[in-house]
């Protein structure tokens, strides 16, 4: 089936790539011409495990294109919207990029062609596109993502569910959606079928419960901390519980990245708008309890050092989560950053995000070598749990730092190694 994709960034070109890799012919479209000509040349312009190998195997077989021009587009069948959504001033989605990649779409639009919005959306999105879509001769669909950064391609070629959001009586598009992603299908993952509203609600919906979830034990780290608990035995407990599950309840600095905090904010501003705001107010708590625990970590290597003040401090990861270079909202670079603005001497280190994180904030003292980054430090702070710093040897660091501190922010360290080799250790959430 010949498909575009209108946006290339990271959920664009991961899709497209992905929908070659399963035999379709896919057109990527963006405006960026930096960003296409770097995908045309199989460069990857962010870091993804995985992403590299099927983007040069689709060019390779040349079933996978990149373009700044819609015309390029025009004999496809099925037309994905997969641009971003950043957050506006007041919390709620920007859809700039949708409206235009829709106009992009239309003039080019085939008779019968399906346009499916796979970026996350204020709920009554598709009600307001529908109309231009329809006038044009298209039908709409939407087919939310549930990408996981690091897992990318793996959640894109076996989801643990598809999601198809059709109006009203189109069956046609939901049986198009079936001959697109029949071979993903074919691995006996749920396949739901639900209206357009649903279908954009889906996806804040999750991420508002998983970033519940994450603030949930975070509150727990507050109290178990203040009582001398241990919030990383508390989590086991009541993982047990199979109607509460161990995954997202691990305690530490909190989320970020591109979805769950921006989409949160989205989520109570439509809700706002349409009279419902009182129905997602806790999400409000939810956002401040995830960024209280930057500024406790920041009091944390206060309390430690007596002062931040004209201490060298080494900080352990810059994205906001391991296995990507994404800096957007992340805790570990805010932490950094305020650390820094605190009078800390930071030298901050990352195995990918170096280059991201160098774009937002030029001003801290990056070192790729985590050696040099630990050198003479006062205190050793983990912010983002990468492979690479959960292995380090403690006795072997210790050869490095000025004073054996560490602030493990994410709770993966083995404390009592840490401990036997003579460093104070502290962690959120265990006193």
């Amino acid at each position: 089936m010949k498909i575009s994709v209108f946006g290339c960034g990271y959920l664009g070109a991961v899709h497209a790539a992905s929908m070659a890799s399963i035999g379709h012919d896919v057109v990527g479209v963006d405006v960026d011409a930096a960003k296409i000509a770097s995908l045309s040349e199989g460069r990857p312009p962010f870091f993804e495990p995985g992403f590299d190998e099927i983007l040069q195997a689709g060019l390779d077989s040349g079933r996978l294109t990149f373009s700044t021009d819609a015309a390029d587009a025009a004999d496809a069948e099925v037309h994905f919207i997969a641009v971003g959504t950043p957050q506006s001033a007041d919390g709620s989605a920007d859809l700039r990029y949708v409206n235009a990649a829709v106009d992009a779409v239309l003039p080019h639009l085939a008779e019968g062609a399906l346009i499916v919005g796979k970026s996350t959306v204020p709920v009554g999105t598709a009600a307001e596109l529908a109309p231009r879509i329809d006038a044009a001769g298209g039908r709409l669909a939407w087919n939310p993502e549930f990408l996981r950064e690091g897992f990318a391609v793996q959640d894109t070629l076996t989801p643990d569910r598809l999601v198809y959001g059709v109006a009203a009586g189109d069956d046609a598009a939901a049986a198009k959606l079936d001959e697109l992603y029949a071979d993903v299908l074919s691995h006996g993952m749920p396949r739901i079928v639900t209206d357009l509203a649903t279908a954009e609600l889906v996806k804040v919906a999750a991420n508002a419960f998983l970033a519940t979830k994450i603030s949930f034990i975070n509150s727990m780290a507050e109290i178990a901390e203040g009582v001398g608990a241990d919030v990383t035995q508390l989590a086991d407990a009541i993982g047990h519980d199979a109607r509460i599950g161990r995954r997202f309840l691990n305690a530490g600095v909190g989320f970020g990245g591109g979805c769950l905090p921006k989409d949160i904010r989205a989520f109570q501003a439509r809700a706002t708008e349409l009279g419902y705001g009182d129905s997602v107010a806790f999400l409000g708590e939810v956002d401040r309890i995830n960024l209280r625990r930057r500024d406790r970590v920041v009091d944390l290597a206060s309390e430690m050092l007596g002062g931040v003040e004209g201490r060298r401090i080494a900080v352990l990861g810059l994205a906001f989560k391991p296995d990507s270079d994404d800096v957007r909202d992340s805790p570990a670079l805010d932490i950094a950053s305020r650390l820094r603005e605190a009078g800390a001497l930071v030298t901050a280190t990352d195995p990918h995000a170096i280059e991201t994180a160098r774009r937002v904030r030029p001003e801290l003292d990056f070192r790729p070598d985590t050696d040099d980054a630990l050198a003479g430090a006062d205190l050793v702070i983990l912010l983002t749990e990468w492979r690479e710093y959960r292995d380090l040897d403690p006795e072997t660091v210790a050869g490095l730092v000025s004073g054996t501190r560490v602030i493990d922010g994410r709770n993966v360290l083995d404390g009592a190694a840490y401990r036997a080799a003579g460093w104070e250790y502290r962690a959120l959430g265990r006193g």
